[in-house]
């Protein structure tokens, strides 16, 4: 198939439950026309706020209406992960295309750099949405964007990014009813009226009598039809505070967390904060967990809805054999593993492994994808798909439009990519654990602080067919490492850092300081 008319025009629409997008294509061959992710926006993708991406899309699970709409209908990414698994740093990524390190967001407060006056004029500048309003693209945001968004810190409602022809994005973190809406730089105020104000509804909605605006359906109606669209959801299910809408408040009545894999296992022979809770669990913990667990499906049944919403919409308007749809999540969660009763911000697999479903032209139906994908080849992918010349975009991801799609593009797929975090701490003693003195956060009773300062870790994943490793190293005065052999331990049970061979270690040590220090190229061509 010839390239020239892939690169002709997509529209894209991106639905992020965390986000969600959708990318959608004019001009092209009949089967290569529209991306629509959902995960964040409109190349047809979608990512949540920051939690959807623990949620398994198996057959046990709350979203079967996207599993078949769009991972039946298209591919399913088995190994996709976060580089970072925590929200505006993660969010940073797809927007950016690049590693923390090179973005410079730490973490979910405007001194991390989370929509910071310095992220506005650097990396924002030159995300993804300027690149696809350069190529005509028409574009929308709904929902959640940055943690610090909208705030008086951070250039209040009036900041509205670059790219964005139609903005409709909450400020600061997640709220399902009460909160503001920064609607094209303007402040709208909504309550607590299901019919009128609940977030994930809303942002895919028709305009209502009573909120002229251009939500998602209604932008699609109203787009021109001689260029192409992108459209990013990014509904706050299933973050907390967990609001569910009325109609499913009931449902799930008799699921808790899974009790496998690590569940409940203590943390030994890991970093210290791993090694401090409880075990086994109190039944006040695993109460609150499973509580924490079902009002999540709960919420989700709403994103599944939205889901469904959007595929009938460009089913209607004849553009859905046309677009690309994403869906996908900012990080992953975990519930009850390792005896951490909820959060993510960990190394191991269940933070930062994420879900990836896409369908679209080219895309053959009922795909399982083993290649590693990354949360920052998003921005790639999408830029690849409406034609952008990658040479020209400061990224550190890469297109993976040739895996799900091999007839469009001929591309390769990299065996080892980097993990990296930065810890978070109080300054004095938490008052629910004050024997382990200042520096931690996010504690629970029983004195389980599921965040550090020196939690600040990086890791290379090894994922090359061959070998299944993950190797961290800890910027703590203990230098402390952990590695993991998942092809025999796939629940990272056994740090075997002792039993390793030194030449091995020193290996993997030369390859995490070259990708810790790596930008664009260079992330890519690590050897």
């Amino acid at each position: 198939m010839e390239t020239q008319g892939l690169n002709e025009r997509i529209k894209a629409t991106l639905q992020y439950l965390h986000w969600v997008s959708v990318t959608h294509a004019l001009g092209v061959p009949a089967d290569v026309q529209q991306v629509a992710p959902c995960l964040p926006c409109s190349l047809r993708l979608q990512p949540h706020p920051g939690l959807l991406s623990s949620v398994a899309l198996t057959d046990n699970t709350p979203m079967k209406k996207t599993k078949e709409l769009i991972g039946e209908a298209g591919a399913t990414f088995v190994n996709a992960f976060t580089v970072t698994p925590l929200c505006c740093p993660s969010r940073s990524g797809i927007l950016s295309g690049r590693y923390p390190h090179n973005h410079e967001v730490r973490n979910n407060s405007l001194s991390g750099n989370c929509s910071s006056a310095q992220w506005q004029k650097g990396p924002e500048a030159e995300a993804f949405p300027v690149y696809l309003s350069k190529q005509k693209y028409q574009t929308f945001f709904g929902g959640k964007y940055l943690n610090q968004y909208g705030t008086k810190a951070a250039g209040d409602v009036a900041h509205v990014p670059p790219g964005w022809d139609q903005w409709n994005a909450l400020v600061g973190n997640s709220q399902y009813y009460n909160y503001t809406l920064s609607v094209n730089g303007k402040a709208e105020q909504h309550g607590d009226s299901y019919e009128k104000d609940y977030l994930t509804d809303l942002i895919v909605s028709h305009s209502h009598a009573l909120t002229p605006l251009n939500r998602s359906l209604s932008f699609l109606d109203d787009r021109s039809p001689q260029h192409p669209f992108f459209v990013m959801l990014a509904p706050p299910a299933p973050h907390s505070p967990w609001t569910a809408a009325p109609q499913y408040q009931k449902e799930f009545n008799n699921i808790q967390a899974p009790r496998d894999g690590s569940f409940d296992k203590p943390g030994k022979d890991k970093h210290w904060l791993l090694r401090q809770p409880v075990n086994p669990m109190p039944n006040s913990s695993l109460t609150f967990l499973d509580n924490a667990y079902r009002r999540r499906w709960q919420a989700l049944l709403s994103v599944d809805d939205m889901v469904e919403k959007l595929v009938k919409k460009l089913d209607s308007i004849k553009e859905l054999s046309n677009t690309y749809i994403f869906y996908t999540s900012d990080n992953g969660y975990h519930t009850g593993q390792f005896s951490l009763p909820i959060d993510k911000r960990q190394l191991y697999e269940f933070d930062i492994r994420i879900p990836l479903l896409v369908r679209g032209p080219g895309i053959k139906p009922n795909q399982t994808i083993k290649a590693p994908v990354l949360n920052i080849d998003l921005a790639s992918t999408f830029l690849d798909i409406s034609g952008v010349n990658l040479s020209t975009v400061n990224v550190d991801g890469q297109s993976f439009l040739a895996q799900m799609a091999p007839s469009l593009r001929n591309g390769t797929v990299r065996p080892f990519f980097l993990i990296e975090y930065t810890g978070e701490g109080n300054p004095t003693k938490d008052p629910t654990c004050p024997k382990l003195g200042p520096g931690v956060s996010q504690c629970f009773p029983n004195c389980v602080c599921e965040d550090a300062f020196n939690n600040t870790y990086a890791c290379v994943r090894t994922l090359n067919g061959k070998q299944d490793l993950q190797y961290c190293e800890f910027a703590d005065n203990e230098s402390f490492v952990e590695i993991y052999n998942l092809t025999s331990d796939p629940h990272q049970l056994e740090n075997i850092v002792k039993k390793v061979d030194p030449s091995i270690l020193q290996d993997m040590n030369q390859r995490l300081m070259k990708l810790q220090s790596c930008m664009g190229d260079s992330c890519r061509n690590i050897k």
